[in-house]
Formats: structure tokens, C-alpha cells, sequence
């Protein structure tokens, strides 16, 4: 049995490691089973077997790195810091079974993706919180065009928003252009009453919510008006050039082949554009092929396109949702087993 210290020296800072009722910690012991955690003051005792123990004391220092950030923890914060640093484990050994270099590259430690900020607004900041959404963050800053292919709550839109909105303030964008296809998800919602504006508000009100939680709500209205933040629906686009402007189309799978085509060349000089969506809610009529499913296979290859698809382990919200993800995923991959699956992959065209 071996067994390992570890000294906070900044005892005031030992209730945010522990995280309120002792959740934060609680994670990191349920990550760990093997080890027996005892706390007393500032000390952290962990007794185990050699690579368990050291297994949880990496959690525990990566955690006080976290921290030391400026990152709040939470016990999704410590879950996914947890899961990343095993992973990293894991690519380590494969490296060294492999003869080749068995170090984690240090920007892939959770430290390095958690802190990393996008958008400072209203009192908080816009961090991606899983190592896949840090790759999805990292590809809209570095590409013309991003796909962020997913399934509910990985933030796709979310951090896309962020990004526009981050982009705009800098002055590297002079307006964010939000759009989506005015697709029934399943029902029949028949004619909507009022003028054109208020039957399309329904299928944009999504990233009205979320354009919210980074603009003061009461200068939306103004900036709207003056064209520096549109909302439309995805017929809007046809005809048009945009230049100098962040282009967001938001729940791409209900896009056909045609109007995926129509979106992508509207991208004019200066403009940066990112295409979000699910290939497993599509809400077509049946026969119609999905444009972002067409588009994987047709743009497969070209330069300065990227694509980055998150899975279950991105999921931010209720932890119930990656298991539902995850369920879901299994029961469609037992019935096409070559086709299924939402596993997370990050795909830079000519590297």
C-alpha cells in the first residue's frame, strides 16, 4: 500500500477545492475507488496502490491548477478534469507501448482547455468546459468555415454565440448574422397567427436565448435595428453576400442539400461562418437528404474547413442528457452498426 500527501498551503482556499457539501471531491473519490481519501485541516491523505494513488493525486494537484486559474469548480468541472487526465493516461501508454514519446502534450491538461476564456459578459465568463469543446472553440478561431456536429447540449451553439459575439466586440466582425430553417420538430404547428415577424419568432427563439446571456438585453434592440445583430430565417439568405460579418446557421441537419449550398456561398470577404447542428434529429420529410450530412462527404478535404463533432462526454447539461445521448446512440447503432454512433472526433482538412 502506498500513500500520498497532499499540502494546500493556501488553507482559505480548501473550502472552493472541496466545493460545497464536499462535492467537488466527492467526484474525484467516485473517479477513484481504489484510494482511500482522508482530509484533515490542509492535508489530503490518499492511500493505495502505487498507480491509484498516483492517479488521484495528479486529480487533486490538476484541480488546485484549475483553480489557481480562476475557474470555479464544480463537480462537472472536476468530472471532466478527471476523464481528460485519464484519457491523457491513456495516450501516454499507447505512445509509449508504441516507442514513441510518452509526455501529454501540455495544452491538453484540463488546467490549460478549462481556463481558457471566450467571453467575459454580465458578471461571468464563457469558458468550453470539455477538451472537445476547447477543439470546437479552437477551429472557429482558425478556420473560415466550422462544422460543430453533436447532439443536445454540447454547446455548439452556445460557444458559436460567444465566439460572435467576442469577435464583434473585438472589432474583428461588424455584425453577426443568426439564422436557422423554419423546420416543425415533428409537429404540426398549422398557420401561426400575427405578422411575418411574429410567425418566424418561434423557430428563432433559441438564439435569441442565448444572444441574452452575453448582450445586455436592453441594447439588443438597437443593435438590431441597426443591423449589427440579424435574426432570420434561413430563406432570408437567398441572393445575398456577406462580407466582414460572423455568420451563425443554427440547426443545420433540417437544411436540404439545396439550401445547405445557398448558405455556404453566401460567405463573402472577411466573414467567418459556423455551421451547428444534430445528423441524429432531423426533421425532414422522410426521403430528404439532410445537407449536413451531404455536406461531410462533399467537403471532405477542402482547405479551411473544419469539422469537429462532439459526443456524450461534451454534454454540459444535466448529466442525465449524456446518458440519454449515450443510450440513444447505442440502440442506433445496434440497428445500423456501420452508420451509428455521435463519437467525438476533430478533423482539420489538409493536415
Amino acid at each position: 500500500m502506498a500513500q500520498h500527501i497532499v499540502t494546500i498551503d493556501d488553507a482559505e482556499r480548501m473550502p472552493e477545492l472541496m466545493g460545497s457539501a464536499d462535492s467537488v471531491m466527492k467526484e474525484v473519490e467516485r473517479a477513484h475507488p481504489g484510494v482511500d481519501f482522508h482530509i484533515r485541516g490542509n492535508l489530503i491523505t490518499l492511500t493505495g496502490s502505487d498507480p491509484e494513488v498516483a492517479a488521484a493525486a495528479s486529480a487533486v494537484e490538476e484541480l488546485r491548477s484549475v483553480l489557481a486559474a480562476g475557474v470555479p469548480l464544480t463537480p462537472d468541472i472536476a468530472r471532466e478534469s478527471v476523464r481528460m487526465l485519464s484519457a491523457a493516461r491513456g495516450v501516454a501508454t499507447a505512445a509509449a507501448d508504441a516507442g514513441a514519446a510518452g509526455e501529454a502534450d501540455v495544452a491538453e491538461r484540463p488546467a490549460g482547455v478549462l481556463s481558457r476564456s471566450i467571453l467575459s459578459s454580465r458578471g461571468r465568463t464563457i469558458r468550453p468546459k470539455t477538451h472537445g469543446q476547447a477543439d470546437y472553440v479552437k477551429a472557429i478561431e482558425t478556420h473560415t468555415v466550422t462544422f460543430g456536429i453533436g447532439p443536445a447540449g454540447t454547446g455548439k451553439t452556445y460557444l458559436a454565440m460567444a465566439q460572435a459575439v467576442a469577435a464583434l466586440q473585438a472589432k474583428k466582425v461588424n455584425r453577426i448574422v443568426l439564422t436557422r430553417p423554419a423546420v416543425e420538430a415533428g409537429e404540426r404547428l398549422g398557420f401561426l397567427p400575427g405578422s411575418l415577424n411574429e410567425k418566424i419568432d418561434p423557430y428563432l427563439r433559441p438564439l435569441y436565448d442565448a444572444l441574452h446571456d452575453m448582450v445586455d438585453p436592453e441594447s439588443i434592440p438597437r443593435l438590431m435595428e441597426a443591423g449589427t445583430i440579424e435574426v432570420a430565417p434561413l430563406a432570408y439568405m437567398r441572393g445575398r453576400t456577406l462580407n466582414d460579418a460572423f455568420v451563425i446557421l443554427d440547426e443545420a441537419q433540417n437544411t436540404t442539400r439545396e439550401q445547405m449550398k445557398m448558405f455556404l456561398t453566401r460567405l463573402g470577404f472577411g466573414t467567418t461562418m459556423v455551421v451547428t447542428g444534430d445528423v441524429t434529429q432531423v426533421d425532414l420529410p422522410g426521403g430528404t437528404q439532410s445537407g449536413l450530412r451531404a455536406s461531410r462527404e462533399i467537403l471532405d478535404g477542402v482547405e479551411d474547413i473544419a469539422f469537429c463533432e462532439l459526443g456524450a462526454q461534451d454534454v454540459v447539461r444535466h448529466r442525465l442528457v449524456s446518458d440519454i445521448v449515450t443510450a440513444y446512440a447505442k440502440m442506433d447503432e445496434s440497428q445500423a452498426p456501420r452508420g451509428g454512433g455521435q463519437q467525438r472526433r476533430f478533423k482539420e482538412s489538409g493536415r
